[in-house]
């Protein structure tokens, strides 16, 4: 028996894998190789091993039978003894009758002696055959296989592998199995020519083509199949593009034109999937969707756009094209991810001065021939589609014109009610909480009876700068009619922000005006507020709700604000069908839990998140935290529902440390009702211990209102929970009443500086000196600082100039649902797998 005999193990079951391996080695003398399925097997054997005898679990299993036939397809292998190992108990036989086959029981003690018998019968050296060429019989380059007598794929060409790839092996398919005749003809049939027929592949899809058979007998009497296989879809794809291209100039440029446009395109190419965005430059939400077709299976959680980092580079007007031949590397895209694409192209949409002005996307989840085609014809379609924003942004231009107040340079009333409008529809989609504001001004019709309309001009303009210089460049101010004003205030997470914001309206319009004569004048304003969902789900009745508060605010005596406030009993109906509701969310699968990323200021590299509850109602949508959190804990509901989101994020967190070892940090919130139960700390270990979390990777946020008066035990709390490894954090700081020496005494990790003063960095520079006093309070106290409400540059580098740690807001991401943070994680995993390599290089 010659030395190191090479032994294949071709099983699916690890553990009897581990036994062969076991006692083969134990042994010794043998060269060892290993295949868990037939895909692997394959891949094994394509590099010409020299094996001597094979061990095969028989199981019955349809992969294992594929295993078989793929390891007699190889010439080399072709007459290889094989051992099978066969399950105890009654009835056990081989598969093929009078091979040598062995009880699983007796692996340790006989299956070595089994391999040396079995290896015995022929000690000639195994010499590797040379493959027999048939493509003779075709055209260079088509896509053809050879099979044996029995109808089994034994070889095929580098075309063939390219439409199969991604799917099962081709080799030990059979031929009846892979083509399937139009006439009905069944295999084996004759030589013939352009005979019609579809390739079915095993993840089910159907490429139709033509086949080309051809017997061949060798002079040894061997018998061989030889079929080659045309792709028609390349001739198909190109009459019907044409098709498309003329009809085309015949659809709309609004919504719904584009919207067929797109359609047309996916059927005309056979594409899973289109997209269309608009970015022109003077646009302020960024990227918006203009068209979007899917036709692959389920539904496909779609990023947002700055999530999308083909789509960023297109928008920058390169053009990405990944056909799936080879030729070129297919680039990581959470999107392209997510729906499955091996094809796919983003061409920029450019307008006259070749300046991007959008994107098209498209794509298939399968490979094809008629990649030149499909190129090509979504290259037109995309002048289209371009034609179609530069047409679109005419009109708006020119809309424009009617609908900003000439004076004020606001929004006026149309445009105001149009912006509504979209902040209703992505609050619905978002859960978000929204306010708007009724800004009327106290006594202006005195003003401009007794100083002249001119004054009355100046106070206007005035007001318009004051109300535009309180607010946040992502908020909306509209010159409404007349003396007044209106304001949608956007990404509210509490109430209480919006109430400071109106104050600060408030008292910035005290301050007097100068005229132009270097007169002073002062002009009050009264504020009415209300907050969407909770005072209304549409547009007009939430104007008119602020309307009713500002008339409110001005019964009081004017120069100040009030919130809406519903009718007692009708208010009190619906908080008390939504506490019912409520009780059963977790049961009935309506809360979930979204995670925002935690970014180191210097390097913005991910560190941590925090977990997020939200909750779906089935018939209002998503309701907004602000609304429910103080329902529930007015309800004694944020208990079991708290407990519920620790355990869920805990279990998440322990998910993505086993699969990305980050190390992140979980912050999840605790409120004044939770910190009340006097077991919280059982609560929270038991937590961890089921989860598997590591106790210092979870970081418990207390809000700074929370007092030692309201919560009695919160010191011994939240040093209990201290001494367990967690991390304490203080959350919203800025807007309670906390001493520093409250600071000093709770054990602290770090501070969260409350978003309502991130956002007015760049606006109010009372909250830019809170912001630096807190940063370098809290470093002196040797706490760790976390800024929240990051909304553009400009936070971003104020707070990095002055020494913020951490950085959390919509800068860097907004809330995602766990599957698309997963997704987050894995595309910052492949980044820092790249750069590690070129690192190496």
């Amino acid at each position: 028996m010659p030395d190191a005999s090479g032994v294949l193990i071709f099983t699916p079951r690890r553990d009897m894998r581990r036994a062969v391996f076991d006692a083969l080695d134990a042994d010794g003398g043998f060269v060892l190789l290993s295949a868990r399925d037939a895909l692997q097997l394959e891949a094994l054997l394509a590099d010409a091993p020299p094996l001597h005898v094979a061990v095969v679990g028989s199981d019955g299993s349809d992969d294992v039978r594929l295993g078989l036939r793929i390891l007699r397809s190889f010439a080399a292998y072709r007459d290889i003894p094989i051992v099978f190992l066969v399950p105890d108990g009654p009835l056990a036989v081989a598969p093929d009758d009078g091979a040598a086959w062995l009880r699983e029981s007796a692996i340790a003690a006989e299956l070595a002696q089994r391999v040396r018998m079995a290896v015995a019968v022929d000690t000639t050296p195994r010499v590797i055959e040379a493959k027999a060429d048939f493509r003779f019989a075709f055209h260079a380059g088509a896509a053809w296989v050879v099979a044996a007598a029995d109808g089994g794929i034994i070889d095929a060409g580098a075309a063939m592998l390219r439409l199969c790839a991604d799917d099962a092996p081709i080799h030990g398919r059979l031929l009846r199995d892979v083509f399937s005749m139009n006439d009905g003809s069944t295999w084996p049939i004759p030589d013939g020519d352009a005979s019609a027929c579809m390739l079915r592949r095993v993840d089910g899809v159907e490429i139709p083509g033509e086949v080309d058979v051809r017997h061949l007998v060798d002079d040894m009497g061997g018998h061989r199949i030889a079929v080659a296989f045309r792709d028609m879809r390349s001739s198909d794809t190109a009459t019907r593009a044409l098709s498309l291209l003329s009809v085309l100039d015949a659809c709309p440029s609004d919504d719904e034109g584009l919207g067929e446009v797109a359609a047309m395109l996916a059927d005309a190419l056979d594409l899973d999937v289109v997209g269309v965005w608009s970015a022109l430059p003077e646009s302020d939400g960024g990227p918006s969707v203009v068209a979007r077709i899917w036709n692959g299976p389920g539904q496909v959680e779609w990023a947002e756009a700055d999530q999308l980092p083909l789509l960023k580079r297109c928008l920058g007007g390169e053009a990405i094209v990944c056909l799936g031949d080879g030729r070129t590397e297919m680039p990581a895209d959470p999107l392209v991810e997510a729906l499955g694409l091996t094809s796919f192209v983003f061409l920029p949409l450019l307008d006259e001065r070749r300046n991007p002005i959008g994107a098209l996307m498209a794509g298939r989840r399968r490979t094809g021939s008629d990649g030149r085609v499909f190129e090509l014809a979504l290259r037109a379609a995309s002048a289209r589609f371009s034609a179609a924003l530069e047409l679109r942004r005419s009109r708006d231009q020119g809309r424009e014109r009617g609908l900003v107040d000439t004076l004020t340079g606001l929004p006026n009333r149309l445009l105001f009610h149009d912006r509504v409008d979209t902040t209703i529809r992505e609050a619905e989609r978002t859960g978000e909480l929204f306010a708007v504001l009724f800004v009327d001004l106290d006594r202006f019709k005195g003003i401009n009876e007794t100083l002249g309309h001119a004054v009355g001009d100046q106070v206007l303009s005035a007001v318009a700068r004051r109300l535009r210089a309180s607010v946040r460049g992502s908020d909306t101010v509209a010159r409404y009619a007349g003396d007044e004003f209106t304001l949608v205030l956007r990404h509210i997470t509490k109430r209480e922000d919006v109430l400071r914001i109106a104050e600060k309206i408030v008292q910035a319009q005290e301050v007097p005006l100068h005229l132009d004569d270097g007169s002073e004048l002062q002009a009050t304003v009264s504020v009415g507020i209300a907050f969407f969902p909770d005072d209304a789900v549409e547009g007009e009745l939430l104007l008119r709700h602020a309307d009713e508060a500002m008339y409110g605010a001005k019964s009081l005596g004017r120069n100040n604000y009030q919130v809406y406030a519903a009718n007692v009993d009708t208010a009190q109906q619906q908080q008390g069908e939504l506490k019912a509701r409520l009780r059963h969310a977790e049961r009935n699968g309506e809360l979930r839990v979204f995670y925002q990323p935690q970014v180191d200021a210097g390097t913005e590299d991910i560190v941590g998140m925090e977990a997020l509850v939200r909750w779906e109602h089935p018939e209002l949508g998503m309701i907004s935290p602000g609304f429910f959190i103080p329902l529930a804990e007015a309800s004694g509901l944020i208990v079991p529902i708290g407990e519920w989101v620790l355990r869920t994020a805990c279990a998440q967190a322990k998910a993505w440390e086993d699969r990305y070892g980050m190390g992140l940090r979980l912050g999840v919130n605790l409120s004044a009702v939770q910190l009340m139960q006097p077991n919280l700390a059982g609560t929270v270990a038991r937590a961890l211990e089921d989860t598997g979390l590591n106790p210092t990777q979870l970081e418990l946020e207390v809000t700074e209102s929370i007092s030692v008066k309201t919560v009695p035990h919160l010191v011994e709390t939240l040093d209990a929970l201290h001494a367990m490894g967690c991390r304490i954090a203080i959350d919203d700081f800025g807007t309670g009443a906390a001493s520093l020496d409250y600071l000093r005494r709770l054990p602290a990790d770090r501070i969260k500086i409350d978003q309502s003063f991130v956002r007015n960095i760049g606006v109010d520079p009372d909250d830019e000196a809170i912001v630096r006093a807190t940063i370098d309070m809290a470093h002196r106290l040797k706490r760790g600082v976390v800024a929240e409400g990051v909304e553009i540059e400009q936070h971003l580098q104020f707070l990095r100039a002055n020494g913020c740690d951490e950085l959390q807001g919509f800068l860097f991401c907004r809330p995602l649902p766990s599957l698309t943070f997963d997704k987050l994680l894995a595309e910052r995993e492949r980044l820092v797998a790249e750069g590690q390599a070129l690192s190496l290089a």
